[in-house]
């Protein structure tokens, strides 16, 4: 097993420096690829240029502006949130295996966003959406924290727990579908994890409230450390394990939320994302949470540009790419935990 030393200020800007870098040009991929080509020098006229005569530049204006700044930020946005949300979720748990999508967190989000979406809230409030995905959440989450806290279920059972609850979401959100008057191939897709509907509003809404949470969580890195020994450990070095607990459940519930509620349920970048960094970088929260975020955010643009490329012109939905990533992780995770 790879030993990582003690953390220092050099190494956290050397990596940090070099995830940016990998997301950087993630970015500029995703600006670049897709069913309308757009070159490089096709990016640098619209960004530098007025070329309102030129009618090519015009349509790739539109398509630059409207369609894949939001599609990029939205990936960077929820794939950074869900890969922070995964770290937390792992250290509470204390199982390298959990993750929002196979807790059921994910589900329970997907199903308050369908709620607001069929009641017809979501346009009369522009909030309702994430503030009823952030209920459905907030419902396992205590679930889950209920059972960590009797110290009853091993984390073995607060998987299967998890993949219990997702099903039965599952067949809510089947009937929920089958009351909306959108159609249910664009519903499924959103179910699965789907991009492609990025707008500069939900950005302008996910975008702060991503950003915030992240600080707060990499704010508590310190003590996220000391709940890593144990709760004993914890209270000996003067750290309210419960209460801090607590607080991290509703971050990461908080980001789960925001996330599926504008992308839908996207999975696995909780689990493979802080299982790769954890690997590389070390367990130390004051590097591992914001390498998470960025490497995160890298992955899902990534994912993205295959769900748009493999089948071209015909597109997948991300999650199924997620998906198909993150099932052989998981099945390696697991078979080296067990």
């Amino acid at each position: 097993m790879k030993t990582h030393g003690p953390l220092t200020a050099k190494k956290t800007v050397r990596t940090l420096l070099m995830l940016g870098a990998i997301l950087l040009a993630c970015v500029l991929l995703s600006l670049r690829i897709g069913a309308f080509d757009l070159t490089f020098a096709d990016l640098y006229g619209v960004l530098f240029h007025s070329a309102a005569h030129d009618e090519g530049m015009e349509s790739a204006r539109a398509v630059f502006l409207d369609i894949r700044i939001p599609r990029m930020l939205l990936a960077l946005f929820v794939g950074g949130g869900l890969s922070v949300a995964g770290v937390i979720f792992q250290v509470l748990l204390r199982n390298v295996l959990a993750d929002p999508y196979i807790l059921g967190v994910s589900g329970g989000a997907s199903v308050g966003a369908l709620i607001a979406l069929a009641t017809g809230i979501s346009g009369v409030f522009l909030l309702a959406q994430p503030l009823f995905a952030f209920a459905g959440a907030l419902v396992v989450v205590i679930a889950v924290y209920v059972l960590a806290s009797q110290g009853r279920a091993g984390d073995n059972t607060l998987l299967l727990s998890g993949v219990m609850i997702g099903a039965f979401l599952s067949a809510i959100i089947l009937a929920l579908v089958s009351t909306m008057e959108r159609p249910v191939r664009n519903a499924l897709y959103w179910l699965v994890g789907y991009l492609g509907g990025a707008t500069m509003q939900e950005v302008a809404i996910l975008t702060p409230i991503v950003l915030v949470l992240v600080v707060f969580a990499v704010l508590s890195a310190g003590q996220m450390n000391v709940i890593a020994l144990g709760d004993e450990a914890a209270q000996h070095l003067g750290v309210s394990a419960r209460r801090m607990q607590f607080f991290l459940y509703l971050i990461a519930s908080l980001l789960t939320a925001a996330a599926v509620s504008f992308s839908g349920a996207i999975g696995f970048v909780g689990l493979i994302v802080p299982h790769l960094c954890r690997r590389l970088f070390g367990p130390d929260h004051r590097l591992l949470l914001p390498a998470a975020f960025l490497g995160g955010a890298a992955f899902l643009i990534l994912s993205d540009i295959l769900a748009r490329s493999l089948l071209h012109p015909s597109e997948l939905p991300v999650g199924a790419v997620t998906a198909a990533l993150g099932a052989p992780v998981f099945i390696y995770v697991m078979r080296r935990k067990s």
